[in-house]
């Protein structure tokens, strides 16, 4: 079966990269000669994954779930001011993943990463259950991956 690499371009990528196209920023599609095209996942889609799913778990978790956030905090013996200022930080570092600019991208990544570490640290001194960290160690390395990625097309621009 024969195939062939097809690059496709977008208009809003090349817009973004001041009609310069860089490699990274082409999407790919691996097309066979019998009508099944694949594609093939680049930087910048991989970015915007992972930013969705980063996204849509802390809303999902200090949105819907807020009343299991405020029990955890609770039973961590933590105030209810560090909660709100957690709070505070996790939406507004979330909300940067959303940037035009991958600097702004990457400091919110970090930031979450950095809030992740101290609430494995915290699991860690409760002596919490490996299933009660995984969420916190699933959106660290989600975070890392995005600081990666951003990494990747800072380097590249």
């Amino acid at each position: 079966m024969e195939s062939s690499l097809k690059k496709v371009y977008h208009p809003e990528i090349i817009g973004q990269t001041g009609g310069n196209l860089l490699p990274a920023f082409a999407i790919y599609e691996k097309c066979y000669l019998i009508d099944n095209c694949e594609m093939i996942i680049t930087m910048p889609v991989l970015l915007e994954i992972l930013s969705i799913l980063v996204f849509a778990s802390i809303i999902f978790v200090w949105g819907v779930r807020y009343n299991n956030i405020k029990d955890e905090f609770k039973h961590f013996n933590l105030p209810t001011w560090v909660r709100d200022l957690v709070g505070i930080f996790k939406l507004s570092f979330a909300i940067m993943l959303f940037n035009d600019n991958f600097e702004v991208v990457r400091l919110g990544a970090l930031g979450i990463a950095v809030l992740m570490v101290a609430a494995l640290l915290t699991h860690l001194r409760l002596k919490s259950p490996p299933p009660k960290m995984l969420p916190s160690f699933s959106l660290l390395c989600a975070c890392m991956a995005i600081v990666y990625v951003s990494t990747q097309l800072l380097l590249a621009a």
